[in-house]
C-alpha cells in the first residue's frame, strides 16, 4: 500500500562532503527538507564543536535584529513581508551582514541616547516653566494686611520688614492674618522657600511627612499640572504637581530638602524677585522652542533609519536563521582524519534519494568544489523515524492521530480512515441541518480565504486551531447536515418535503381537546411505506412519544456503528500482522479477538436487524409488535445462560428457530477464545525457545535464554511492529499477555457501552435546540402588530447568539472531544501501537516558522 496508509520507507545513509562544499550542500538540503541528520558527536560539549564561533556570531546578529524589530514595533512602522524566502547567504557574506547590523545598531543607539537626553532636558524645562507660572500665581494672590490689635493695643498697621519691598508685600500676603499675628511688633521675619515638582500620587504622603517632620513650621502650596508629562526613560505619561514650601531657618531648609529627595521630588531654582522670574520664564520658553525643533529633527532621522531597516528586516531574519541552522547542522558532523572531509549520517525517505542526490550536486556546483559528495546506504537494526506525507487537507487529520502517539515505523496509519469516520461519528451526535450548515459555511469561508488568512500569521492560538482544522470543520458541518436530514431536524423543527405518510382520522376539535390521542400503524392511519428520506415529520408534533421513539432509534444505531467501528479496528490489526509476518499474533491474537467480537456483539447487532425486519404492527401473531422481545434482555440472558421468560400468549420465545442453540454455542466459543488469547502466544514462544536451546546447546554450551536468544516470527526490517520478545523473560511475556487479554475482553464490553455517548449527546443536542426554540424564539413569534416585529427582532438576536454560542460552539466542542475519545480509545486501541518517533527533517521552512513563533511569544 502507498504511503497514505503506511509511513514512508526510510533508509539510513552515510554522507561524505568536502569541507569547502559542506556549507552549500547542507543549504540545499535545508531548502529541500527531506533529510534528518543524526548527531555523531553526542559526547562533545556544545561549546567545543567546530563551528561554535559561527553559531555565536549568528546569535549576536539575531540579538541585533531583535533590537531593531523592537524599535520598529515601538514606532508602529509596518515591516515589509513579501512572503519569499531568500537563499542562505554564502559564508563570506556574513561579514557584510555583521557590518550592516553593527552600523544600524550603533546609529540607532546613539540616536536613542541623544533623543533621551533631549527629552530629559525638555522635561526639566517644561517643569521649570510650570513652576515659574504657578509660583507667580501664588505670589500674586492678595490677602488683607490690616488686622486688629490685641487687648492691650489699639488698631495699627504692621508691615513685614524685609530688604526688598516687593518681597515684603508678597511674603506678607502669603503668610496671611495668622502669620502676621504670630510675629511680634518690630521683629524682622526673613522667609526662605523651595519650589519643585512631584508625582501627583505621592503628594498626600509628601504633605503628611512635611507636617510631621517640621512640626507644622512650614507653609506648603501646591497646584496640579493639567497636561501629562512624558517620562524620558520609558515614554509613559505621568501626572505631576507643582509645590512651593516656605520655611524659616537653615535647619528647616535642610530637613525639607531631604524629604524632597526621599520622595524623588525635583527641585528647581526660582528667583525671589518677580522681574527675575519673568526674565527666566522668557528664557525657558525660548529654549523649549529650540528643543522642540531639535527633537523633531532627531525623531525624523530615527524614523528614516527604522523605515529603511523595516524594508529588509524580515529577509535579514530569514538569512541569519538559515546560516545559524546550517552551522548547527554542521556541528553534528564528524571530521575525517585528514580534516578535509565531513562525514554525516542521516535518515532519508527511500523514494527521495535521487532528489537528495540532485540537491547535493547543485550544492557542490555552487561551492565550486571538484569532488562530488558521496551518499551511501547503510544497514542498521535501529528503528527508523515515522514519516507520513501530508497535504493541507490531510495534515489536520494526521495531527489528531499524532496527538495520541506517533505510529511505529510502517505501522498502519489510521488517518485516511479517520477522514471519513471522524466527521461521521461527530455528525451522529451533532445532527441538525441548520447547525451543520453554520459550521460548514464557516469552514468553507476559511477554505476559500485560506491564502489571505494564512498570510496574516496571527498569534491568537484559538484562531490558529480553528484555521488549522478548517477542513475538519467543513466536513463535520457537511456530515452534520446529512444526519440532520436523516433526523429531519433543522433548528429543532422538521421539513415536510415529501408529505407525511401518516394521516389523521379525527376532526380538529377532537385533536385539540384530547392530548392522549395516538395513531396506530396497524390501521389506515399509516400508509404502510416509510418516509422516502429520513424521519417522518409527523414525529415533530408527537409530543408524548417523540423522545421515546428517537431514544430507541438512536440507541440502536449507536451500538450498530460502534460494533462496526471496533470490528474494523480489529481487521486493521490483521494488516499489521501480515505486513510484519507476525504469525503468532495473527493466529493467537487476531483470530480469537475477531471471533470474540463477532460472536457476542455482532450477533447482538444482527438481532436488532432481525427484530426490525420481522416484527411489525401489521404482521399477525407471533410477529406482531406486542411479541417483539427486548434485545438487551435477550443479550443478558444469552451471556448468563438464563432461561428466557415465558412470552405473552400467542408469541414465541425466540425470534428464529435454533436461536437458543446458536446463542449457547456462540457464548461457549467466545469463552474458549479467552484462554487462546491468554496462553497461546506465550506457550508457543516458550516452546520455540526450548527447541532453540536443545539445538544450540551441544555446539555452544549455552544454557540460558539470554545467551541463546529466541525465534522471531517477524522478519520485517527494523523490527517495526514484529515480535519483540526475544530478550524478554518468559514470565514477563505471560504477565503482559494476561494484561492485554483482560484489557481486550473487558474493553469489548466497556467500549461497546462507550459508543452509547453517540445516543446521549444526540438526544441532548436535540433537546437543547428544542428548549431554545420553545422558550426563546417562540415567545417572539407569538407577539402581533408592530410591537411584535420589534419584539421578534430582539428575541431573534438573542436566540441566534445562544444558538451559535451554546449549540454550535459549546455543543460542537463537546461532540468533537467525544469523537476524539472514540477514535483514540475504542478504535485505535485495537491495532495502533503509537510508540514511534516522528521524522524531523532539517528544513528551513520549519526552522523559520518556529523562530518567528518564538520571537512573537517573546514580544
Amino acid at each position: 500500500m502507498g504511503s497514505l496508509f503506511r509511513s514512508e520507507e526510510m533508509t539510513l545513509c552515510q554522507l561524505f562532503l568536502q569541507s569547502e562544499a559542506a556549507y552549500a550542500c547542507v543549504s540545499e538540503l535545508g531548502e529541500l527538507g527531506l533529510v534528518q541528520f543524526r548527531d555523531l558527536n553526542p559526547d562533545v560539549n556544545a561549546f567545543q564543536r567546530k563551528f561554535v564561533n559561527e553559531v555565536r556570531r549568528c546569535d549576536e546578529m539575531e540579538r541585533k535584529l531583535r533590537y531593531l524589530e523592537k524599535e520598529i514595533k515601538k514606532d508602529g512602522i509596518p515591516m515589509l513581508d513579501t512572503g519569499e524566502s531568500p537563499e542562505a547567504p554564502q559564508p563570506r557574506e556574513m561579514i557584510d551582514l555583521e557590518a550592516t547590523f553593527e552600523k544600524l545598531e550603533n546609529e540607532l543607539r546613539e540616536v536613542n541616547q541623544n533623543a533621551e537626553a533631549l527629552k530629559r532636558n525638555f522635561l526639566e524645562l517644561t517643569e521649570l516653566k510650570h513652576i515659574l507660572r504657578k509660583t507667580q500665581v501664588f505670589f500674586d494672590e492678595s490677602v488683607p494686611t490690616i488686622y486688629k490689635s490685641t487687648s492691650h493695643s489699639s488698631k495699627y498697621r504692621r508691615y513685614l520688614q524685609m530688604a526688598d519691598n516687593q518681597n515684603e508685600d508678597e511674603q506678607a500676603q502669603l503668610l496671611g492674618e495668622e502669620g502676621v499675628r504670630a510675629s511680634q511688633p518690630g521683629q524682622n521675619l526673613k522667609l526662605g522657600f523651595v519650589a519643585g515638582v512631584i508625582l501627583r500620587e505621592k503628594l498626600p504622603a509628601f504633605e503628611r511627612m512635611l507636617w510631621r517632620a517640621c512640626r507644622g513650621n512650614v507653609f506648603l502650596r501646591q497646584a496640579m499640572i493639567e497636561s501629562p508629562l512624558e517620562d524620558p526613560t520609558n515614554g509613559d505619561q505621568v501626572y505631576k504637581s507643582v509645590f512651593i514650601i516656605f520655611f524659616q531657618g537653615d535647619q528647616l531648609k535642610s530637613r525639607v530638602k531631604k524629604i524632597c529627595e526621599g520622595f524623588r521630588a525635583t527641585l528647581y531654582p526660582c528667583p525671589e524677585a518677580p522681574a527675575d522670574r519673568r526674565e527666566m520664564a522668557m528664557g525657558v520658553m525660548t529654549r523649549i522652542e529650540d528643543l522642540n525643533t531639535v527633537l523633531g529633527q532627531t525623531q525624523d532621522h530615527r524614523h528614516r533609519v527604522l523605515v529603511a531597516a523595516a524594508k529588509n528586516l524580515k529577509n535579514w531574519f530569514v538569512k541569519v536563521r538559515k546560516i545559524k541552522a546550517i552551522y548547527h547542522t554542521l556541528n553534528l558532523f564528524n571530521l575525517d582524519v585528514t580534516q578535509k572531509c565531513l562525514i554525516a549520517e542521516c535518515w532519508v525517505p527511500l523514494l527521495d534519494i535521487e532528489t537528495i542526490q540532485l540537491a547535493l550536486r547543485r550544492g557542490t556546483e555552487r561551492s565550486g568544489s571538484s569532488v562530488p559528495p558521496i551518499l551511501n546506504r547503510m544497514q542498521t537494526f535501529e528503528n527508523p523515524p515515522t514519516y507520513n506525507r501530508t497535504n493541507k487537507f490531510t495534515k489536520a487529520f494526521q495531527a489528531l492521530i499524532d496527538a495520541y502517539g506517533v505510529a511505529n515505523y510502517r505501522e498502519m496509519n489510521p488517518a485516511p480512515y479517520t477522514i471519513i469516520t471522524f466527521p461521521f461519528l461527530f455528525a451522529i451526535m451533532f445532527g441538525d441541518l441548520g447547525h451543520g450548515a453554520i459550521m460548514a459555511l464557516f469552514g468553507l469561508w476559511m477554505i476559500r480565504k485560506e491564502k489571505g488568512l494564512a498570510a496574516q500569521k496571527t498569534d491568537n492560538e484559538i484562531w490558529n486551531i480553528f484555521f488549522g482544522g478548517r477542513y475538519i470543520i467543513f466536513l463535520m458541518g457537511v456530515f452534520s447536515m446529512y444526519t440532520g436530514m436523516i433526523y429531519n431536524d433543522i433548528f429543532s423543527k422538521s421539513l415536510n418535503i415529501f408529505g407525511s405518510h401518516w394521516h389523521l382520522s379525527y376532526n380538529k376539535s377532537t385533536v385539540m381537546d384530547n392530548k392522549e390521542l395516538q395513531l396506530n400503524p396497524g390501521t389506515s392511519d399509516y400508509e404502510g411505506t416509510p418516509y422516502p428520506f429520513g424521519m417522518d415529520p409527523i414525529w415533530q408534533i408527537a409530543g408524548a412519544n417523540k423522545i421515546i421513539f428517537h431514544n430507541a432509534y438512536k440507541m440502536k444505531i449507536s451500538i450498530i456503528f460502534g460494533v462496526i467501528h471496533m470490528t474494523f479496528g480489529v481487521i486493521m490489526s490483521w494488516h499489521n500482522h501480515t505486513y510484519f509476518r507476525n504469525r503468532l499474533s495473527l493466529v493467537y491474537e487476531f483470530i480469537p479477538q475477531l471471533l470474540f467480537l463477532l460472536l457476542l456483539f455482532s450477533y447482538m447487532v444482527l438481532l436488532m436487524f432481525i427484530k426490525w425486519n420481522r416484527y411489525a404492527a401489521t404482521n399477525p401473531m407471533p410477529y406482531s409488535e406486542s411479541c417483539a422481545p427486548s434485545i438487551l434482555i435477550t443479550f443478558i440472558d444469552m451471556v448468563l445462560f438464563n432461561k428466557p421468560k415465558d412470552p405473552p400468549e400467542g408469541c414465541k420465545v425466540y425470534m428464529f428457530s435454533g436461536q437458543g442453540f446458536f446463542q449457547s454455542l456462540f457464548v461457549l466459543l467466545a469463552i474458549c477464545c479467552i484462554p487462546v488469547m491468554l496462553l497461546g502466544k506465550p506457550i508457543k514462544i516458550m516452546q520455540a525457545r526450548k527447541l532453540a536451546n536443545e539445538e544450540v546447546q551441544p555446539i555452544t554450551g549455552a544454557t540460558s535464554d539470554a545467551e541463546v536468544g529466541g525465534v522471531s516470527n517477524g522478519s520485517a526490517s527494523h523490527g517495526g511492529g514484529g515480535d519483540q520478545h526475544d530478550e524478554e523473560e518468559i514470565s514477563e511475556i505471560f504477565i503482559h499477555q494476561g494484561i492485554h487479554t483482560i484489557e481486550y475482553v473487558l474493553g469489548s464490553v466497556s467500549h461497546t457501552a462507550s459508543y452509547l455517548r453517540l445516543w446521549a449527546l444526540s438526544l441532548a443536542h436535540a433537546q437543547l435546540a428544542d428548549v431554545l426554540w420553545t422558550m426563546v424564539l417562540s415567545t417572539g413569534l407569538k407577539q402581533e402588530g408592530w410591537l411584535g416585529g420589534i419584539m421578534l427582532t430582539i428575541v431573534f438576536a438573542f436566540w441566534a447568539i445562544l444558538t451559535i454560542g451554546i449549540l454550535v460552539l459549546m455543543e460542537g466542542l463537546s461532540a468533537f472531544l467525544h469523537t476524539l475519545r472514540l477514535h483514540w480509545v475504542e478504535f485505535q486501541s485495537k491495532f495502533y501501537m503509537g510508540q514511534g518517533y516522528a521524522f524531523q527533517p532539517f528544513a528551513f521552512d520549519a526552522i523559520i516558522e518556529n523562530g518567528s513563533a518564538s520571537s512573537g511569544e517573546a514580544d
